[in-house]
């Protein structure tokens, strides 16, 4: 997938223009704090979620327009938003996060990249760190289309953090935009290690 292209002819059907409800409702229900960071931020909607929430966050998109459009959006926090690939992040994004925020990175990628995915987490989440996932579990794919968003199971996400991960939170969310009702699932982690 050129996510670039995507974002250069204007065809981000994942953006709903603000941030992912649920995640919104979770950060208003739990005092999160410390770094933040958000893998494929795109537009920068949970990043600018994240700071209205006391959050040091951080957005990284592997394409420069979604980045460019992100500080566009909010200038206040242009400097937040940058561009890079989250399976190979920069030295200083390694083990800097108490956080990583996810929304729509996940379902974006065929299953043959989950594990690089996995590793782009364990890159950047220091030990006793927060996974807070918004996945989309159950998208409505029309017959024979495969994705993206790519289906992904319950089973499948415990599987991929069955290691290191502990799960503290787990719950169908009962806010969602149109369409995604009953499709998404809240599920927190938190890696293993000292805090």
């Amino acid at each position: 997938m050129n996510w670039e292209e995507k974002y250069q002819i204007g065809e981000v059907f994942w953006d709903r223009g603000g941030p992912s409800l649920p995640m919104k409702q979770y950060l208003e229900r739990h005092a999160v704090r410390g770094r933040a960071l958000v893998p494929g931020c795109g537009r920068g909607h949970e990043v600018a979620l994240a700071v209205e929430h006391g959050l040091d966050a951080t957005g990284l998109d592997i394409a420069p327009t979604a980045v460019a459009e992100a500080r566009t959006q909010y200038p206040q926090l242009a400097e937040r938003f940058l561009n890079g690939d989250f399976f190979d992040p920069p030295d200083e994004m390694r083990g800097a996060y108490d956080v990583v925020l996810e929304h729509t990175c996940m379902s974006a990628l065929p299953p043959e990249l989950r594990a690089d995915y996995r590793r782009g987490i364990d890159l950047t989440l220091r030990p006793g760190g927060l996974l807070i996932g918004v996945w989309f579990i159950n998208p409505a794919l029309d017959p024979g289309y495969e994705g993206p968003p790519y289906p992904f199971s319950v089973v499948d996400l415990t599987s991929l953090f069955a290691d290191g991960y502990e799960i503290v939170d787990d719950y169908v969310p009962d806010v969602a935009f149109d369409g995604r009702e009953g499709r998404e699932r809240v599920r927190v982690l938190r890696r293993a290690g000292n805090e």
